[in-house]
């Protein structure tokens, strides 16, 4: 998977996640139950990003 193909699949999420992220902000608390999800989801996607970026660094 290209580093930019992971980086938009990331955009994508973090932009689903804004209407959970105004739901949480009008006190649901569920929502900010899935708001933490995807922002664990982003973490663990981020960190694939470094390391493909690493390799690819290491490779050349």
């Amino acid at each position: 998977m290209s580093v930019e193909s992971m980086v938009q699949g990331m955009i994508d999420a973090l932009t689903e996640a804004l209407s959970d992220a105004a739901k949480h902000d009008r006190g649901n608390g569920a929502a900010g139950t899935r708001v933490r999800k995807s922002m664990q989801a982003a973490k663990g996607t981020a960190q694939d990003v470094r390391k493909q970026v690493q390799a690819d660094k290491n490779a050349s």
